[in-house]
């Protein structure tokens, strides 16, 4: 079973605000992630499980790999260590990150009025890797992998609306490596944590959908090692560090004009405030100089944000064509940027299609590209410009239907 997970675990990387990753499916990626009111996928298990009861009564298992780029980041300005001291000059770059992420999922027929969904996922991620000073002193490589088992269950109520109720079971593990001159770290872990997720769907016409879905948040308590050592000082021992997948509650609205056109808004709303501080705590054994340097509680104190997404899906004869914009506020303020995420807001575009090769398969193909805003910071340890802090996105699926 590990090595299931680890396989599911290869592609995850920073996305969106934050380090959530909200595109897991074609028709997530092609349309923003706008697809919550009108989901009619097998990804609805995922997105809008209360709409798989009004799926046509029958499987659907959808096969997903998505290729995802970050392009290398720059920063240019100055550092400040903790000893007061400030190096100006710097001109550097992160890794550029590239990696596949498959996901899986799974609508199962009527039972008795129930109906069944399975997806497994990459909820959030962050891979972020530098080679130079003074980036490697905090974030020489600062990962984080997940994948996320949900299994959920839907009921209808009356014949226009539905709810449902899930399960979610979030595998993750973590590597953070810093080094300088005088103190290096080289930490890993993993850890399994649990949820659950809600849903809601009202169809009160054909043509109209509203929906609600609430995901819980989820703390992942990374449990493992940990080798600290401070100038020719060295130990090793138990190591921990909780980090938290937010809350998240989508409002969904969609609607269908006679051309077969479906226009869909997602309020989404990000409850980053759990995310206070970052705070490793290593076990007996460690040097205490070396635990100072690297076992200090970090702040984050990130915000709440609002996101705002837009799809439109043009249905065809055998061809579905869907298109997708979104608005996304960055969690992190300006007083606690560092270079292991450095966040910034974004607008995204998408576009997809899919083709009806037979009357149970079809299959797509979907891009996503956002773009990032150039982000100057200035705290107590950066003054300087992060750039070019740009995702790109393709998915390609296979969906069955039996």
């Amino acid at each position: 079973m590990r090595n299931v997970f680890l396989f599911f675990l290869f592609g995850s990387s920073l996305i969106a605000g934050g380090y959530k990753i909200p595109e897991t499916s074609l028709n997530s990626v092609a349309l923003s992630a706008a697809t919550v009111a009108h989901s009619n996928s097998a990804d609805t298990a995922y997105y809008n499980p209360a709409n798989m009861v009004f799926m046509k009564n029958e499987n659907a298992l959808e096969a997903n790999l998505i290729y995802i780029g970050l392009s290398d980041v720059n920063y240019k300005g100055s550092y400040t260590n903790s000893l007061g001291t400030t190096t100006t000059g710097y001109d550097i770059e992160s890794k550029r990150e590239n990696f596949f992420v498959p996901s899986f999922h799974y609508v199962s027929e009527d039972f008795s009025g129930a109906r069944f969904g399975l997806s497994i996922v990459s909820p959030a991620g962050l891979s972020k890797r530098w080679n130079s000073a003074p980036a490697i002193y905090s974030a020489e490589e600062f990962t984080l992998k997940t994948v996320e088992v949900n299994p959920s269950v839907a009921f209808p109520i009356g014949d226009k609306a539905a709810f449902a109720v899930g399960i979610r079971a979030i595998y993750s593990e973590g590597v953070v490596k810093s080094s300088s001159s005088m103190a290096s770290r080289d930490m890993s872990g993993d850890s399994i944590d649990f949820g659950y997720n809600l849903a809601l769907s009202y169809k009160p016409t054909s043509e109209l959908g509203l929906a609600l879905t609430y995901r819980s948040k989820i703390d992942l308590s990374v449990e493992g090692d940990a080798a600290l050592s401070y100038l020719t000082n060295s130990s090793t021992s138990g190591a921990s560090v909780s980090v938290p997948v937010p809350a998240l509650l989508n409002l969904a609205l969609s609607y269908t004009l006679p051309s077969d056109t479906t226009i869909e808004f997602v309020y989404e709303r990000n409850y980053w405030h759990a995310y206070r501080e970052l705070d490793f705590n290593y076990g007996f054994g460690v040097n205490p100089v070396a635990n100072i340097v690297f076992g200090a509680p970090i702040a984050k104190n990130w915000k709440d944000t609002d996101v705002f997404r837009l799809g439109i899906t043009q249905k065809l004869d055998k061809l579905t064509l869907m298109g997708g914009f979104v608005i996304d506020k960055t969690p992190a303020p300006n007083s606690t940027i560092g270079f292991e995420l450095p966040d910034s807001d974004s607008l995204s575009v998408s576009f997809g299609a899919r083709y009806q090769i037979s009357q149970k398969i079809n299959i797509g193909v979907a891009a996503l590209y956002s773009m990032r805003e150039d982000r100057a910071v200035s705290n107590s340890a950066i003054n300087g410009e992060f750039k070019d802090s740009n995702v790109l996105i393709i998915s390609s699926a296979l969906e069955y239907r039996f």
